[in-house]
């Protein structure tokens, strides 16, 4: 494969653009090499500049869960901007995903919109210090909640893969208002919350960590957060960006069955285009103004083509056995991936939550910060660009996620598979 076009570029992009990218993990800092630069996808493909085809599981991240180019997706924005971009006015489009939203989430009796899941998680936590009248948010090693200040503190995702966890430009008073406690670690947190449970506004986690890769929470982890948090006074709050409507038609609240206090969205309910909502209890949510006092305005909130392609891409979920079959695929390619590492002595460890996957170099269960920290990044990223010259477009980092959409079909499952077989066969000999 060439890549002539996409250097092109990135070099101009470097000149112009801070590291030529407008989000660090597309820079390839963690695999090395030039990245990828897209000019087309459909279904569960994609098209880069030089005119290479690749079988896509980035996936924009996770938004685009009916994969690129979805007719009703492409309709329903085509139509709503015909009839105007935005208003600054509400309409009856926000409305509609306020309902569709409450109605699958448990728990989730009023929403906003806002414009990003970063916005969406600084809003709820506002939300809580506001509502027990506390300052202290304790997050989780590895979760990733945006780049707001109270959340670049052993932050996962791009701020993991750059090296800077802990960023320049956040003031050192704040970043002690924030509480770090190790995932899947239930008396780590206990420990926490009994020596600060006073000062405790919230805690904010990831039910299923999306952001050093795929990590399930421990039988009974969820349920003890709830516990603590209804003990200590404190908000529980789950950063559902990323799984919200992924993992499950109701997300994870309904997948486990322990109900937060608010929720934080984003991604799928845009349907590839720019959104984020928080939501929860009517009696936190009541605060926000101008029901309330709890300031939080934005003037492209609720844009009306991010909600058409987000009530367009959530209403086809709802189509019968639509995310059993995403389960199903899921497994199909765990599975696959096993196999084509076993065949070639390869340690591998599959964290996977229906069409969530990541496959770690590890020896052994990857459950915590920690372990996926001790996997062999050497070896994956070799991989990773076995795989990008097999034509399998991958999140450049092993610390993201793997999403795959309802496009991907058997057969395209197992063409990523073989191509897993043939990737792992040289990438032990292959130079990083």
């Amino acid at each position: 494969m060439k890549f002539d076009r996409s250097a092109e570029i990135f070099a101009a992009a470097k000149q112009l653009i801070p590291g030529g990218v407008n989000s660090p993990v597309r820079a390839y800092r963690s695999v090395g090499g030039t990245p990828v630069h897209m000019a087309r996808g459909n279904g569960a493909y994609v098209w880069d500049v030089d005119g290479n085809r690749y079988i896509d599981l980035v996936m924009s991240y996770g938004p685009l869960i009916l994969g690129h180019c979805d007719p009703r997706v492409v309709k329903a924005i085509q139509a709503t901007a015909a009839t105007g971009t935005c208003f600054g006015t509400p309409s009856q489009g926000e409305l509609d995903m306020a309902r569709e939203i409450t109605s699958r989430v448990p728990g989730c009796e009023m929403v906003r919109l806002v414009n990003s899941g970063t916005e969406a998680t600084m809003s709820a936590v506002r939300v809580a210090r506001a509502y027990t009248g506390r300052d202290v948010v304790l997050k989780f090693d590895g979760c990733y909640h945006g780049h707001g200040d109270s959340f670049l503190v052993k932050a996962g995702s791009g701020a993991l893969t750059n090296g800077a966890p802990d960023s320049p430009g956040v003031p050192g008073k704040l970043a002690g208002l924030t509480l770090v406690a190790r995932y899947n670690d239930l008396a780590h947190v206990a420990a926490l919350m009994d020596a600060h449970g006073p000062q405790v506004a919230c805690m904010i986690v990831e039910p299923v960590v999306g952001n050093i890769g795929l990590v399930r929470p421990n039988a009974g982890f969820l349920a003890g957060l709830r516990e603590l948090c209804t003990k200590h006074g404190a908000v529980l709050i789950y950063d559902e960006v990323m799984t919200g409507f992924r993992v499950a038609r109701g997300g994870c609240g309904e997948l486990f069955g322990v109900i937060p206090d608010l929720y934080t969205f984003g991604k799928v309910i845009g349907g590839g285009l720019p959104v984020g909502a928080y939501g929860g209890r009517r009696e936190l949510m009541s605060r926000v103004s101008p029901a309330g006092d709890v300031y939080q305005a934005g003037t492209l909130s609720g844009n009306p083509l991010s909600v058409a392609a987000g009530l367009a891409t959530l209403r086809a979920c709802d189509a019968p056995g639509f995310y059993a079959r995403l389960e199903q695929l899921g497994a199909r390619l765990q599975a696959g991936l096993e196999a084509a590492a076993a065949k070639h002595n390869v340690p591998l460890y599959v964290g996977r939550q229906g069409s969530m996957i990541c496959p770690y170099v590890s020896r052994v269960p990857v459950t915590t910060l920690d372990a996926a920290m001790a996997s062999d990044r050497a070896l994956w990223t070799r991989f990773f660009h076995a795989m990008l010259r097999e034509g399998v477009h991958l999140p450049p980092s092993p610390f993201e996620a793997w999403f795959l959409s309802s496009q991907h079909d058997e057969a395209v499952v197992d063409a990523i598979c073989a191509a897993a077989d043939r990737a792992f066969a040289t990438a032990g000999t292959l130079p990083a």
